[in-house]
């Protein structure tokens, strides 16, 4: 578009009104990827994304069971959901998608052991656990997988006394290694609740190639989303929002023509309870209209069913 950054900013200004709405296909998908990008405090924009294409996504305030299952509702339940374990998916999936098999992304597995032991250990306990989670980015098969866990459990089994040791503090145990014994948790806890591995299991009844790591939603979607903010750093909490929403569309299957989004989207004058009254204080400018108020009422901006298109 001709003009300079005022003219253009007039000229655009129309678009910023439009909320654009994933559109319910009711297709059903064999592996749904699921995270959150965050955009300010308390704003999060949930997504649901397949390799190369979005499918959903919802704005809320946190990564909480409600807000999950409002997102779940949008998309008929895979054979199998991937995530980085955010807080509240798996009780939202264990509710809406009661048949989908969870995938917890192994990347992000290594990644915690990782923040526990550093990439040098200073201790043979640390370094063993470090070599552990490496290799657990290799296991692709069932094979594999049966020899990290018989592996692991002989780690865990060499060092549980040294695990144990603990000094007295104003007369409370205090462990010596609370961060080893915090990595142990976190892959016991995962063991048990049989998420790891699921990829193999799935190779194995159904057969082909699973996934194991939700690579492709974090650098095929939050990747460019932050690119987008980072690029665009000046624009109002609302508009961040929005244009996560945009970039969301624009990468749906079959996003509609310009004059149906028009004609079809929700507008800021559609969306009547999208803000509520809240103190006159203002602490900050998040870009909201001041006829709606001052606080975003989170609870009337789900829309778990489909759209009027």
């Amino acid at each position: 578009m001709a003009g300079g950054g005022r003219t253009f900013r007039r000229r655009v200004s129309e678009f910023w009104k439009i909320w654009p709405i994933a559109p319910y296909t009711g297709e059903v998908c064999d592996v749904v990827f699921l995270d959150g990008i965050w955009i300010a405090r308390h704003v999060v924009v949930l997504i649901a994304s397949t390799r190369g294409r979005v499918l959903a996504w919802h704005l809320a305030q946190s990564e909480c069971s409600e807000a999950w299952a409002a997102l779940m509702l949008r998309i008929p339940a895979p054979v199998m959901a991937v995530s980085d374990g955010s807080s509240g998916l798996a009780k939202a999936a264990r509710a809406i998608w009661p048949a989908t098999r969870i995938q917890r992304c192994l990347f992000h597995v290594f990644e915690s052991v990782k923040r526990c032991t550093t990439t040098r250990p200073k201790l043979d306990c640390g370094r063993e656990l470090y070599t552990l989670a490496r290799k657990l980015l290799k296991a692709k098969d069932a094979g594999a997988a049966a020899a990290w866990l018989v592996e692991y459990a002989g780690w865990c089994t060499k060092w549980e006394r040294f695990l144990r040791e603990f000094t007295l503090k104003d007369g409370k145990k205090q462990y010596t290694h609370e961060r080893l014994r915090k990595a142990r948790n976190i892959l016991n806890r995962l063991a048990k609740e049989g998420t790891m591995f699921t990829f193999v299991e799935l190779q194995e009844e159904l057969g082909g190639t699973w996934e194991s790591t939700n690579n492709a939603i974090e650098g095929g979607v939050n990747a460019q989303l932050r690119k987008l903010l980072r690029n665009h750093s000046g624009m109002t909490t609302m508009h961040r929002i929005k244009a996560v929403f945009w970039w969301c569309y624009a990468h749906t299957e079959c996003p509609l023509a310009p004059a149906e989004v028009l004609r079809m989207m929700p507008t800021d004058g559609d969306v009547e309870g999208l803000f509520a009254s809240a103190s006159s204080n203002r602490k900050e400018n998040d870009g909201a209209p001041e006829e709606y108020g001052l606080g975003i009422a989170w609870g009337e901006f789900h829309m778990p069913t489909e759209y009027r298109q």
